[in-house]
């Protein structure tokens, strides 16, 4: 079937690339139409990649107005619509045909018998909201389908009704809906339809680790603390859980590049088809991100000790052994690992820095970019509210040499789809950058 799938601005829009990808696997041909809002959790270049057609965001673009209303032809082109995740604000446009964003508008141009299906998401308190779910009465007496939101943990933090419903359950509810052997005439990808510019029409434009069989694009990931020794029995560390490195780790490998992760001590589980390499100290993760010199993309997201005891002691220092004085440990530099990569970085390769501040957080991450020879810092700061360590929300600005982007606080899993995103289009420029600097036979 032909899909168009308009995504909003909810949390959980960082999960669609997937969507997308399962939808294809089920032999759709996916398109897809977001709001200005969604983009903030989802980049429309990973949608673009994975559904392999140009994304609108933008209803009024100049590129996609020739020959008339782009709205009515994609809405004639769908076989069904799917609105995931639906926002409380866009079951309201919905159910009242207020057309003020694009995946509003092509709601409102479906015929009749296309059926269009809306999967809500949204935190419980606004999902259990009157208005909501006058809103949601009404859509479902309109002939919309309207999924129930699973109930679980939130993003918010808090537990009830709201979630997404999972992937394959909305895929479930699409292929119910199977009017291939329809007989109506709609546009086919021949047709108007197409006159939205389309990468598909040239295949190199796709960056090759998101095609059916993925260029082994080499990722190595570090995540969580490394232990200092002190003595046999003590050691010098920090907070890092390594939720956000193993987030990273997952985000990189669902879209089909081999990763490597180097983790420091930590309790969380090896993400599926990671290869994980499991050190102790700031040397060992030193020494095996060396092995991996050969990477396409480095991302330094341990927060790796500076400073490490200069003599450790293989015993137990005994606190009687240290009188009243107390004990006195000298501290010495560990090697900088993010500095070490990027000063032996190749052209092709991409390196990502993470900076952990407590003031000035833009002002160190663009000192730590220049210093490191980065092209990415992922600054983030401690001490507050949704940032900094911890397996819960982080809060997150990338800065590169370019452009300063600030995040709202998000969930981890959700910060990593945003560094992933932005670190593999600077791989794609990189390495079509290369590819073009290379002489012709």
């Amino acid at each position: 079937m032909n899909i168009v799938l308009g995504i909003t601005g909810s949390v959980s829009a960082y999960k669609t690339p997937w969507l997308v990808r399962d939808l294809q696997r089920a032999g759709h041909t996916v398109r897809v139409v977001t709001t200005v809002s969604a983009t903030e959790f989802v980049a429309p270049l990973a949608l673009e990649a994975t559904s392999r057609h140009p994304v609108v965001t933008d209803a009024f673009a100049a590129d996609i107005q020739e020959r008339g209303s782009w709205h009515v032809h994609l809405a004639q082109w769908a076989d069904v619509m799917l609105v995931a995740p639906c926002s409380a604000s866009t079951l309201a446009k919905l159910a009242t045909a207020m057309c003020d964003n694009a995946v509003v508008l092509v709601a409102c141009s479906l015929p009749k018998t296309t059926p269009l299906i809306v999967a809500p998401a949204m935190d419980a308190d606004m999902w259990q909201l009157p208005a909501t779910q006058r809103n949601v009465e009404r859509l479902s007496a309109d002939g919309m389908v309207v999924l129930q939101p699973e109930h679980g943990e939130l993003s918010s933090g808090l537990i009830g009704s709201g979630r997404l419903p999972e992937l394959h359950a909305i895929v479930d509810v699409v292929n119910q809906h199977d009017i291939t052997s329809n007989n109506r005439q709609r546009p086919t990808d021949a047709g108007l339809v197409n006159d939205i510019p389309a990468h598909d029409q040239d295949q190199s434009s796709i960056p090759e680790y998101t095609k059916d069989q993925p260029r082994a694009v080499h990722v190595v990931i570090t995540a969580g603390p490394t232990h200092e020794p002190i003595d046999a029995v003590r050691s010098i560390v920090n907070h890092s859980t390594g939720t956000m490195g193993f987030a990273l780790a997952r985000a990189a490998a669902d879209r089909g590049a081999l990763v490597t992760l180097i983790t420091g001590p930590v309790n969380l589980p090896t993400p599926r088809g990671v290869h994980r390499v499991d050190v102790t100290t700031a040397q060992e993760m030193y020494h095996s991100v060396q092995q991996h010199r050969s990477a396409d993309l480095f991302v330094m997201a341990a927060a790796v000790a500076d400073f490490t005891p200069a003599q450790p002691q293989d015993t137990k220092i005994k606190k009687d052994s240290v009188g009243s004085t107390g004990l006195t440990l000298q501290l010495v530099p560990t090697k900088d690992i993010l500095a070490s990569v990027g000063a032996n970085k190749l052209p092709h390769q991409v390196v990502v820095g993470f900076a952990l501040e407590t003031e000035n957080v833009v002002e160190y991450a663009q000192r730590k970019l220049v210093a490191k020879n980065a092209d990415m810092i992922v600054a983030n700061q401690a001490g507050i509210e949704h940032s900094g360590f911890g397996p819960g929300m982080n809060t997150i600005t990338l800065v590169t040499a370019d452009s300063i982007a600030p995040y709202p606080a998000m969930p981890k899993v959700a910060c990593a789809e945003v560094v992933v995103d932005a670190a593999f289009a600077m791989l794609q420029q990189k390495t079509r950058a290369d590819s073009s600097s290379r002489p012709t036979s």
